[in-house]
């Protein structure tokens, strides 16, 4: 040492063997001191450093000497903690070494404090912190500060078993390990057995939290578990579950999606074999299971009790956790039962949760679960097969289970809420006003417990409307019918609640409404409206909006039947808003993401920008086909959600601007009246409670037509007649007579169209050979309206009567919105080109050929004007992505080919391609705004889905919402040996004057139909249908 002085080097570096790894170090300064410098201040501070120097020295020797097995005397630690505080004291605030004296200190009195010498441990942590603070993120000693206060926190823990102080530690924990890099003997030690381990371990066994902070905390806890870590997949789970309830309280879609994916996370990483396998399975099912009780998706259901049967295999007779197992997979199979109907599944699950009772003794904590689940089931098969004995066990199981319960438990609500279910349908038996009241005081007792915006009070408010209108009923207070409506309300608007069970709530609402006459009908019928909106707004891709659409299968005559309370009501305007916002959501959900917004850009450019950047994220986000991997879907659907909040919150903010507080709301009446600006457009409902028809004319109010003797059963005969003779007369030669389809064309005339031309000629004065718009819904869009015709002679003998389309120009739209649309992209127009497609022969499976395919396009080609530089794509150059190509290419089409109608899922209609085919997912995933005319010369091509009819889903509206504002379709087969004389036709009438106008589409039609009556049979005249502007 006195030589390095000697050398008068400030700094030395003193190097030592490697331990565990490391290569320790010691930085050694010295400074020599000349008496008679003058320089009295620099004296003084080397002399207190020095000072410093060897009172630090002296706390540690004692604090060595107190760490030995053999001193272990208070006297060494308190003579350590005289020096450090000595030291301490002549390092104030500012001074370079007080972070060091601090940490000296309070390591000297945390030593103390674990051997149970000193108690004060609130100081000890205090000076910690001080010490943290001194050396921020950057300082070379803030990881060791952090990890000094680390292990206070842990230390105290041990001590006091207080939950705060191992969060704390965990979460500064988190902000340690990436400051220490693998190898280094700081990390070694943070992580060792009494460190990070250590706190996984009981981070791991602490009961549930879950409060914000609590899930804060498991998120620490898991960021310290890597993927080879022993304890992850625990950690997973432990935030899982606390995940789980935390949706359970407060309904929050994002807690369930997490929840999920740390699930099967944790499955993956404990295979079958594993100790906790058959638990993670378990917990995983309840995820989904929940999910589906909350979203409706079936997926989820049907892999939660693939997975619950697997844990029942994991768990045969003797394992200990059979009866929990038996208990999951009873209860979910009772929830597809509820979906599904299917007695097999409430049958065996009774077997299932009678076996798990008989497993889980009394005094297990799972047995009251047991009991509930087995009084749920018994009464499940009673509502389905009213078997009275299962309905009294369900009761006395039910009250059992509550006395097991007690009054602060979270599971005292659902037996509450089931008790009184079970209690209403009693009463409905029974006649007896003891169970009505009891069922009444269980849900508000359970409303008075229930905080306001927990998703149990849902339960609250739907057994309340239930037993209110049981006993209305009965006892016919108009008191209870109020109550009743007012509990249907607050169940269909509460908030933590999933749409499905909501939208079968507001469905129940609708029906009680209906039934009662009540004021609230029309709300009624706008709230399922909003909800079936918001729901099918969850769904990520087109294909999961329509299974969205078609799972209620009782909701689609939502539509057609609020108009026609509307109508009763005497509020046209109203009907026509209703019919409009029931009908066609799937297209209307998609036209939002294409929201024309130059309004929007004038007022706020930048706002204008963000939600057309959102809307663009929405509809790329949206996947036309589900990917096989589960959690790879789970979390482009929650991408999508996450997106769609954030679009959401756009059209929030653009509302609050002045001019648009209607933005993307349903249209008004003045809005849709837009639709007929060029003519009047009739929507023609048909409902349960009426037949009739609206007219929407071109100005002022609207008006009804009445069918007096069509009913709905009535057009569901005329619709299967129609089907059956057009049927037959495609075996008919073709200069029969087709008399059985000309019966049904005069019924058509005199019953339904006959009345809205008199309304037409009479009160609208609307002149002959003008235009007009069918709308039709519900069963009559599978009636040709358009081809209503007498077949017989004036009364006078002079001639024939005419019919509709001698009167009247007729074209087809879905929905006045659609046309709306139409007519708004007409603003910009291009020089027009034409493109001919069409296929003879289609790839495999596709379809046999077509013969005269070529020498239609070949014709079509002649008859185009040379000024829009006709093209022709055929044989092998018409694929799929070809014919993509060429439609979004050029202004008009035509397409010649097989059309294919998928009924069970019609966004799989396609038109049949060389190499595979062109479908209308593939059509409407295009934006074309240029686009102007399509003809469609192809089978089924204007015929939408049986299962949802007012959705208008089919290849013709495809083209339609991709751009094409004009379209020729079809509502059945076509025959190609006879459809090209109407196609040449068509053309004839559609350049007569050499222009390309496509607004002309529906005259030229009406003409060629009217001119190929000698060549072509009468239902392949028919079968071709104008749609749009």
């Amino acid at each position: 040492m006195s030589y390095l002085i000697g050398e008068m080097s400030p700094s030395v570096v003193l190097s030592f063997p490697r331990v565990r790894g490391v290569r320790p170090s010691l930085t050694i300064k010295a400074t020599v001191l000349h008496v008679g410098d003058n320089q009295d201040d620099a004296l003084f501070d080397s002399l207190v450093d020095c000072e410093i120097a060897r009172d630090t020295d002296a706390g540690h020797a004692r604090l060595a000497k107190y760490g030995t097995r053999k001193l272990k005397r208070v006297s060494l630690l308190n003579d350590a903690v005289k020096y450090f505080q000595l030291v301490l004291n002549q390092c104030p605030v500012g001074h370079p070494n007080r972070a060091a004296a601090l940490t000296n200190l309070a390591w000297a009195r945390l030593k103390g404090y674990t051997r149970k010498n000193y108690q004060d441990v609130d100081s000890v942590t205090s000076l910690f912190r001080e010490a943290l603070a001194l050396r921020p993120q950057g300082h070379s000693d803030h990881p060791l500060s952090i990890y000094h206060l680390t292990s206070a926190l842990t230390c105290r823990y041990r001590k006091e078993r207080t939950a705060v102080h191992i969060y704390e530690s965990a979460q500064l924990s988190c902000k340690l390990l990436p400051l220490c890099p693998e190898g280094t003997y700081l990390r070694s030690t943070a992580v060792g057995k009494n460190g990070v381990d250590y706190m996984i371990r009981e981070c791991n066994n602490l009961p549930t939290d879950t409060s914000d902070e609590g899930i804060r905390f498991r998120r620490a806890v898991l960021e310290l578990c890597p993927l080879s870590n022993e304890h992850r997949p625990e950690a997973l789970d432990k935030l899982a579950r606390d995940l789980m309830t935390h949706f359970q309280q407060c309904g929050s879609i994002d807690d369930l999606d997490e929840s999920i994916q740390r699930d099967r996370e944790a499955v993956s990483l404990c295979p079958e074999g594993h100790f906790n396998h058959d638990t993670y399975l378990n917990n995983l099912a309840l995820s989904l299971k929940f999910r589906f009780n909350h979203q409706g998706n079936f997926h989820d259901l049907a892999e939660a009790i693939f997975l619950y049967e697997e844990v029942l295999r994991l768990c045969p007779v003797g394992h200990p956790n059979r009866d929990i197992s038996l208990s999951s997979l009873g209860i979910t199979l009772l929830t597809r039962f509820r979906q599904r109907g299917d007695v097999n599944d409430v049958t065996r699950a009774i077997s299932l949760l009678r076996e798990a009772l008989m497993l889980c003794r009394p005094g297990n904590t799972y047995r009251d679960y047991i009991i509930h689940n087995l009084a749920s089931t018994l009464q499940a098969r009673y509502d389905k097969l009213d078997t009275s004995e299962d309905l009294n066990e369900a009761i006395d199981l039910y009250r059992y289970s509550l006395r097991l319960t007690q009054l602060d438990s979270p599971e005292r609500h659902p037996t509450l809420h089931c008790l009184s279910s079970a209690l209403c349908s009693r009463f409905k038996q029974t006649m007896k006003n003891e169970d009505i009241e009891e069922a009444i005081r269980l849900c508000q007792e359970s409303l008075g417990a229930l905080p306001l915006l927990h998703p149990g009070r849902y339960f609250s408010y739907m057994w309340l409307h239930e037993a209110h209108l049981s006993r209305y009923r009965v006892q016919h207070n108009l008191a209870d019918l109020s109550l009743a409506i007012e509990n249907f309300r607050l169940a269909s608007r509460c908030p933590a609640q999933g749409f499905p069970p909501r939208i079968k709530t507001a469905r129940k609402w609708v029906t009680a409404a209906e039934h009662h006459n009540h004021a609230s009908t029309l709300e009624a019928y706008s709230t399922c409206f909003d909800l079936l909106d918001g729901h099918m707004a969850t769904r990520s891709s087109t294909l999961l909006q329509h299974e969205a659409a078609t799972a209620f299968s009782d909701a689609r005559s939502l539509p057609v039947d609020a108009a026609s309370c509307a109508i009763r009501c005497d509020n046209l305007r109203h009907a026509v808003e209703l019919v409009e916002q029931g009908r066609g959501q799937q297209w209307s959900l998609a036209s939002r993401l294409r929201s024309p917004i130059e309004d929007l850009e004038i007022v706020n450019p930048n706002l204008a920008y963000k939600f057309s950047e959102l809307s663009k994220r929405v509809s790329d986000a949206q996947g036309s086909s589900g990917s096989t991997d589960r959690a790879a879907t789970e979390q482009a659907e929650t991408h999508y959600r996450r997106l769609m909040e954030q679009w959401r919150a756009a059209v929030a903010e653009i509302r609050n601007f002045e001019g648009f507080s209607r933005f993307l709301l349903p249209p008004s009446y003045d809005d849709l009246q837009a639709a007929a600006r060029h003519g009047p457009v009739i929507i023609l409902i048909a409902s349960q409670y009426s037949c009739s028809a609206i007219i929407v004319p071109t100005s002022g109010e609207p008006h009804h037509v009445r069918f007096p003797r069509i009913t709905l059963t009535h057009l569901e005969k005329l619709k299967n007649d129609f089907t059956r003779e057009i049927r037959l007369a495609s075996f008919m030669r073709p200069e029969e007579t087709r008399k059985e389809l000309q019966v049904l064309l005069r019924t058509v005339w005199d019953e339904v169209m006959l009345p809205i031309v008199i309304v037409l000629q009479r009160d609208l004065k609307v002149k002959s050979r003008s235009r007009i718009w069918l709308c039709p819904t519900a069963t009559f869009t599978s009636i040709p309206l358009h081809a209503a015709h007498p077949f017989r002679m004036k009364a006078d003998g002079r001639g024939r009567e005419l019919c509709l389309e001698d009167v009247y120009i007729c074209s087809y739209t879905p929905t006045l919105s659609a046309l709306i649309r139409s007519r708004q992209m007409m603003k910009t127009r291009i020089t027009p080109s034409f493109a001919a497609i069409g296929q003879s022969e289609p790839g495999a499976v596709q379809g046999k050929a077509l013969l005269t395919v070529d020498s239609e396009l070949e014709l079509v080609r002649k008859l185009v004007p040379t000024t829009a530089d006709p093209t022709t794509l055929s044989g092998d150059n018409a694929t799929r992505a070809g014919a993509l190509d060429a439609l979004q290419e050029n202004t008009w089409v035509h397409l010649a080919c097989h059309g294919k109608q998928d009924r069970e899922q019609p966004y799989n209609s396609c038109f049949a391609m060389r190499n595979e085919p062109l479908t209308l997912l593939d059509i409407m995933e295009k934006d074309i705004p240029h686009a102007e005319f399509a003809f469609l010369s192809a089978c089924h091509t204007a015929v939408g889905d049986e299962e949802t009819p007012d959705e208008v889903i089919h290849l013709a509206a495809g083209l339609q919402f991709s751009g094409f504002k004009s379209v020729i379709g079809t509502l059945w087969v076509v025959d190609d040996a006879v459809a090209k004389y109407v196609v040449e036709a068509f053309y004839e009438n559609m350049f007569k004057d050499g222009l390309m106008d496509f607004t002309k589409a529906a005259w030229a039609l009406n003409r060629a139909t009217n001119a190929v009556k000698t060549k072509v049979p009468l239902e392949q005249r028919m079968v071709f249908i104008h749609i749009g502007v």
